[in-house]
């Protein structure tokens, strides 16, 4: 368990190990301390990743007292929490709009995010450099994007331990105030520090028709935005998307209106320690369950996930589509998805609204595209209200989901 604290002006970080009765084994171990001053509104100064295999654990913390640079401080574990290596190192900011995100810690333990440089008006990334940090150099090293002129929307990154590559992917746009056009792929090999391929893959009219719903075919794509990516076996990947969109009757949400806040992201904004959030996202509620109650009467759509299948040279291989249509008023806890990965398909679970309470549907997609209805889940026990996306997959045909239930929270177990 790593977990961090702040006593007077002194932020601590610390590392416990928890039996299986939830108790410690032994006292606590202080991985880094740091002194924030009077910085007593912001303390979160340390994040954590971990790797794919959970070999590798490091502890970091970005020092944002100059726009023009940061500097990192990182503590990288292995799986007994034995110190590896700990490195100070700068980056430098070239300008406000420069900001970072996408961190990862590969399975050797190499640390790899996006620095990227968005628009005075904040709504497209124009620049692009994935960041690597080897274990036991105190050196970044970068490999800029080639974007030919190209917008990007959010950028996502997948990593590929067995084949040492890292995947990057983001809608795009020809110009400002356009339509999404298709999808940016930027496959590296990040153990060789090369650039493997970078392709804008284009949707076809027939992919924006079937995605539309009440939209234009032009602009089918504006209200997606990507979820998950799936590396497969060929070399390929698997990316879901999901339509989302609000409206109230004050101003509805969408790209163009603070897509990512005035100040959102990771940027020179902040200050001082802390500033950085993993857990950051342009939708911010999908993330956050501190946004339940809503004051301005919004209405949150979450509407049909297509799922897009490409081949190692980046070309579509197959498109499918769940149908579904969720809103809810005021908050959006229970929709949304969940994927599971059970090896041989994907499984979904989402509610649908039934008769004003909310069910549990699965649908299944195999390797081939073609999408089951799967039957109603066994002993759904009455009264209890699924959160399908804040979901954890514990196992690789096991899963927990929170549930409400009355007043309470619960948890669920799901075996396949």
């Amino acid at each position: 368990m790593l977990y961090q604290f702040q006593r007077r002006d002194v932020v601590y970080s610390f590392c416990a190990r928890i039996n299986s009765e939830g108790q410690f084994d032994k006292a606590p171990i202080m991985i880094d301390s740091t002194h924030i001053g009077n910085l007593t509104k912001e303390n979160k100064v340390y994040s954590v990743e971990v790797s794919e295999d959970k070999q590798r654990i490091m502890v970091y913390k970005i020092n944002q007292d100059r726009e023009d640079n940061h500097v990192f401080y990182t503590f990288l574990y292995d799986s007994a929490f034995a110190l590896v290596n700990n490195s100070r190192l700068s980056l430098p900011m070239e300008t406000k709009k420069s900001f970072l995100s996408n961190f990862n810690l590969t399975n050797e333990g190499d640390l790899l995010f996006t620095k990227l440089e968005r628009t005075s008006n904040r709504d497209y990334i124009i620049n692009g450099n994935l960041i690597l940090k080897r274990p036991t150099v105190d050196a970044f090293e970068v490999v800029p994007f080639e974007l030919k002129n190209a917008l990007l929307d959010e950028v996502k990154m997948k990593i590929d331990n067995p084949d040492k590559q890292v995947l990057i992917t983001a809608f795009y746009y020809k110009q400002k105030r356009g339509n999404v056009e298709g999808l940016y792929i930027n496959r590296m090999d990040y153990a060789n520090r090369r650039m493997m391929m970078e392709k804008m893959s284009p949707f076809s009219a027939e992919l924006k028709g079937s995605a539309r719903g009440e939209s234009s075919t032009a602009a089918a794509f504006n209200d997606y935005f990507i979820r998950k990516i799936v590396n497969t076996s060929d070399n390929g990947f698997l990316l879901t998307a999901e339509s989302y969109y609000t409206s109230s009757r004050y101003q509805p949400w969408n790209r163009w209106n603070y897509l990512y806040g005035p100040y959102g992201g990771y940027g020179p904004y902040g200050g001082g320690w802390g500033g950085y959030s993993p857990y950051y996202s342009p939708y911010s509620s999908y993330y956050n369950p501190r946004s339940w109650n809503d004051q301005q009467g919004t209405r949150y759509h979450y509407d049909n996930v297509a799922v897009l299948s490409y081949n190692a040279d980046g070309e579509l291989s197959w498109s499918n589509f769940i149908n579904k249509s969720q809103f809810d008023d005021g908050a959006d806890l229970y929709l949304s998805y969940m994927l599971v990965n059970v090896g041989s398909e994907l499984r979904f679970l989402f509610n649908t609204l039934d008769r004003r309470n909310y069910v549990l549907t699965e649908n299944s997609i195999g390797p081939d595209g073609k999408i089951n209805r799967m039957p109603t889940l066994r002993n759904l026990d009455k009264g209890f209200i699924w959160m399908p996306r804040y979901g954890k997959q514990i196992g690789a045909r096991t899963v927990v989901i929170p549930t409400i239930y009355r007043n309470y929270i619960c948890f669920a177990k799901i075996e396949f």
